[in-house]
């Protein structure tokens, strides 16, 4: 049976750069791809691999120090050409240089009950691409989830359909529904558009969600649905990780490959590209970006949650969009800010001109300074959840425990305020204050 979710707050931000349904998927096979520990929360990387060393695509790379059989595997065959770090020898990433051969793990993981099927998950590296409420951080493998949430669209801007991605197939999603079922003791929820174009089979119960950004976030349909309390634990996941577990299940192993989409206002011809994860930047956006002499912000993922990466970085977890935008430090404009330019993107309706314009080009300034926190609301009108977010914020500033738990930190993540902080006339960083919260409240209550 199919359940209908309709939210109404939220938004959807009109950006220039979106990749047309029709456009062909170009395909890249990167020079390099990168490991990053730092994409995985609550993962400590222990190296199993050095500099120099021949891997195989799927080999494990490194394990987690309190879960030992917790990978993070090799996306490509190739040598490990550096194991960076920075300050007290943390690992940043762990980058593995292409080889000639296209050699993978040669040996089948089993993945039959549901215990084999757990071990399966956490060899494979697709543990690590799940995550836990409350903490937003990868399972603990110790704790059974009361629920399982995962979403199978992506509602951010410019993002593209996850149906897009290759280990997307009916067979894969049947597969890992009927499994994934019974790694818990209650209900597997799987939440689509309603021109899904799968089947979701029993015992997965399906809502087709409405509604603006931030919809498509697991937390939020997981609040909407069925709130995480003190004391529970729901795993959340999107259908990619979802199929490739059924990939996992059909056929003992796990797949990389990956397409991201290059988008944004600085793109010449925004498209789609089938590559792998972890992929080196550079080569993916080679050749490919406007020269009209702008300083430009390459982004990660997307303009609300998305990591600012170099031209020669790499691509992060979980992000499937590379966003090119001005990065304003060079724009010397009328009025700065306070511009009534009709090109401006504003929320505000008493910002009339925003609301004639088709598609904005924003760039990264922050266009105000930091403040104190204004309690206007503004974050309650774009947020789809029963919760308060700015006194939540300041439960968070304040270090006081029990009055976060009170209002509601145990169902929310990071993701979950991108929108609200960048509506927030304070400039407040909540993203940054979230994250710093949910790490303090499991040092201390764990």
């Amino acid at each position: 049976m199919t359940k209908t979710l309709k939210l109404k707050r939220g938004l959807d931000l009109r950006i220039e750069g979106a990749v047309a349904p029709d456009t062909p998927v170009e395909a890249v096979s990167p020079g390099a791809v990168a490991v990053c520990p730092g994409d995985f929360e609550g993962f400590l990387p222990k190296m199993e691999v050095r500099e120099g060393d021949a891997v195989a695509q799927g080999q494990p790379l490194m394990h987690d120090k309190n879960h030992p059989d917790i990978k993070l595997c090799a996306p490509i065959a190739g040598t490990v050409e550096g194991v960076v770090r920075r300050e007290r020898r943390k690992i940043l990433r762990v980058v593995v240089k292409a080889s000639a051969g296209s050699g993978s793990l040669h040996e089948p993981l089993a993945a039959g009950g549901a215990q084999q099927l757990r071990r399966a998950m956490q060899l494979s590296g697709l543990w690590a691409e799940m995550r836990q409420r409350p903490y937003d951080i990868v399972p603990d493998p110790d704790r059974e989830p009361r629920d399982i949430f995962v979403t199978a669209f992506d509602s951010a801007p410019l993002a593209l359909p996850l149906e897009m991605h290759p280990a997307v197939s009916q067979q894969r999603l049947d597969a890992a529904v009927a499994a994934l079922s019974q790694l818990t003791s209650g209900h597997l929820y799987v939440c689509t558009r309603k021109d899904f174009s799968l089947n979701i089979a029993s015992p997965a119960r399906h809502y087709v969600v409405e509604g603006p950004h931030p919809s498509g976030n697991a937390g939020v349909q997981a609040a909407n649905i069925a709130p995480v309390n003190k004391g529970e634990t729901v795993w959340t996941l999107s259908l990619v990780t979802l199929c490739r577990i059924g990939q996992l299940i059909l056929e003992g192993r796990r797949g990389f490959d990956t397409v991201v989409g290059l988008c944004g206002s600085e793109v010449k011809h925004p498209h789609a590209i089938a590559t792998v994860d972890g992929a080196d930047i550079a080569q993916l956006v080679g050749g490919q970006l406007k020269d009209d002499g702008a300083h430009l912000r390459i982004i990660s993922g997307n303009v609300l949650t998305g990591m600012k990466v170099d031209a020669d970085g790499y691509l992060h977890f979980p992000y499937r969009q590379i966003t090119v935008i001005p990065e304003g430090d060079d724009v010397d404009e009328f009025m700065g800010w306070a511009s009534l330019s009709p090109a401006k993107m504003s929320v505000s309706r008493s910002f009339p001109f925003s609301r004639f314009t088709r598609r904005f080009r924003p760039d990264a300034r922050m266009l105000g300074g930091h403040r104190a926190m204004i309690m206007s609301e503004t974050a309650d009108r774009v947020m789809p959840m029963d919760i308060m977010p700015e006194y939540l914020l300041k439960a968070i500033i304040a270090g006081d425990i029990d009055r976060m738990e009170a209002l509601g930190i145990y169902e929310v993540a990071p993701e979950d305020f991108a929108l609200a902080e960048y509506v927030d006339p304070s400039k407040t960083e909540m993203q940054r204050l979230v994250r710093e919260g949910l790490d303090y409240l499991r040092k201390e209550i764990e």
